[in-house]
């Protein structure tokens, strides 16, 4: 684990010394990547290339709807070459898209490691490259990147558990058993959001108030896992859960599905992270007790602002005033991190408010008279 010394809100961070050319885009690579050269018509040609890989479509619908869209328009804006692609989980994949961007001249490295051994062997073989490397949202221990950008994941896992026990405290339940499903145990990430998860319910715990019943890590944050996981929690606890520390939408979904299997959707407490349309409309239900929003705009902007500078030779040091210790080499990473908001059914409006989803896409017919009662408009 490691643990944020410093921490800075990126919100409305301004792309440096950025050309203001439209580039087109085309479809990518086989693995689903999207591709820009910039075609100004100027003649003064943007320096650089920049090169992203993202970690999968599966263990969360960010990557795909909000990430590779939010890191393209930037780079668009930017007037830099760029090349997204998504690994689809896969660690040969991954090593074999790096292995592409750097033959294909990238000078800048951005990389959400599907876990830290392979993310870092890419990132030193960038490095022996002299290619400029940046973690993104995912720390790689012992990768040495460059720059890391994230959200306080710390903060997050402590929005979650401060969550649950407020959920637990309206329901009236001053005494629970708790549950926890933890994400991948090879994201460092995950480590963290169940650091300060436990850090939030440690006075619940100590006192007595509240057992943990069940805690387990979900490989590769599959929520088809995760509901088997949860089911077997579910028997052996002989149903008698009281709130589940869920560190994702996709595995509050999937433990969600079992209490409703089981006739107690609604009744037990479910967190979750991401803000994904189906985690919006879990908590309008009534079947999840609040998920954490992290501004994936912020993230990508924050990033892409990094990228594009040190693809052109700038100082960016300006940008990155934060640290979090690597605790795998005792070294501090320029980081940049960003605040995570916490979202129950009074501020489910904030998230659309803010453009990350739609209306249309949350409120479906069934869910129309809670949209409304939630103020969503």
């Amino acid at each position: 684990m490691f643990t944020a010394t410093a921490a800075v809100l990126a919100t409305g961070l301004l792309l440096a010394g950025c050309a203001s050319d439209d580039s087109g885009t085309d479809a990518g690579a086989d693995s689903g990547g999207t591709e820009s050269t910039d075609d100004s018509g100027s003649g003064d040609a943007a320096t650089g290339k920049v090169g992203v890989i993202l970690p999968d479509t599966k263990s969360s619908a960010r990557w795909e709807t909000a990430d590779a869209k939010y890191l393209a328009e930037a780079f668009d804006a930017a007037g830099v070459e760029y090349d997204i692609q998504n690994a689809q989980g896969d660690k040969t994949q991954f090593q074999t898209i790096a292995d592409q961007m750097i033959t294909s001249g990238v000078n800048v490295l951005m990389i959400v490691n599907l876990d830290s051994g392979s993310g870092k062997a890419v990132l030193s073989k960038a490095q022996s490259q002299g290619i400029a490397t940046i973690d993104y949202d995912r720390l790689t221990l012992g990768g040495g990147a460059d720059y890391y950008v994230s959200f306080d994941n710390t903060a997050v896992g402590t929005l979650q558990g401060e969550g649950l026990e407020k959920c637990l405290t309206d329901a009236g339940k001053d005494t629970a058993n708790i549950a926890y499903l933890n994400g991948s145990p090879t994201d460092n990430n995950a480590t963290l959001f169940k650091q300060g998860a436990e850090e939030a319910l440690k006075a619940k715990e100590d006192a007595g108030d509240y057992t943990r019943v069940a805690d387990q890590a979900v490989p590769d944050w599959d929520n088809q896992q995760a509901g088997t996981i949860f089911e077997q929690m579910f028997t052996d606890n002989g149903g008698k859960i009281d709130g589940v520390l869920a560190a994702n939408d996709g595995l509050g979904n999937a433990a969600i599905a079992i209490l409703k299997k089981n006739g107690v959707n609604g009744s037990v407490p479910v967190t979750g992270q991401d803000a994904t349309d189906q985690g919006l409309q879990n908590i309008l239900a009534g079947d999840q007790c609040m998920t954490v929003y992290k501004a994936v705009k912020q993230e990508a902007d924050a990033a892409s602002a990094l990228a594009v500078g040190l693809a052109q030779g700038e100082d960016v040091s300006d940008q990155a005033t934060g640290t979090v210790t690597d605790t795998e080499t005792s070294e501090d990473v320029a980081s940049v991190l960003l605040v995570p908001q916490a979202i129950t059914f009074d501020n489910v409006k904030d998230v659309i408010a803010d453009g990350y989803t739609t209306k249309e896409n949350v409120c479906t017919a069934e869910l129309a008279d809670k949209c409304e009662e939630a103020g969503i408009s």
